[in-house]
């Protein structure tokens, strides 16, 4: 239980480091005269993983921690690493867009469009699969699915692709 508690304590950490960092940056972007796209759908994205990380803390702490997850789920964190490393001072939670700034290119964006998601699609399921909760991992990954649609074809809208 010890283990589990760190890892959830651990991931809980990350979430709001990186509300920080986002707001941060959020703030930084759009006093450089940056836009806010489609912002309808944030809260959406924020109940989602807050209901996601609660059911983790209220449903995990008595299982088993399954040592291969543990390693994927490892491996996902160093992919956010290098996200957030490649896109730098620009990385939110929203979808900010700044003026007459070239899209990034460099990192896991030269080959694919949003790098971030895939890593967000992977933490949703393989968290829970490192307690052994596939119910939780295919529920918060169909909810997580349905809401991405909606924020990719936004960004994506807001990019100019």
């Amino acid at each position: 239980m010890t283990l589990n508690v760190i890892i959830l304590a651990l991931v809980t950490a990350q979430r709001l480091g990186e509300l920080w960092l986002s707001k941060r940056n959020t703030d930084r972007l759009l006093a450089q005269g940056a836009q806010e796209h489609a912002p309808g759908h944030y809260p959406l994205i924020v109940t989602l993983h807050t209901a996601w990380l609660l059911a983790l803390w209220l449903l995990a702490l008595p299982r088993p921690v399954d040592r291969f997850w543990l390693a994927m789920f490892v491996l996902i964190e160093l992919a956010r690493i290098w996200v957030l490393f490649s896109i730098g001072s620009r990385w939110t939670t929203r979808i900010i867009v700044p003026p007459k700034e070239t899209l990034v290119w460099h990192g896991p964006y030269r080959w694919v469009n949003h790098p971030n998601y895939l890593v967000v699609i992977s933490e949703i399921a393989v968290l829970p699969l490192v307690f052994g909760l596939w119910q939780v991992a295919l529920i918060f990954s169909a909810l997580n699915a349905a809401i991405l649609t909606i924020r990719i074809r936004a960004e994506n809208r807001a990019l100019g692709r």
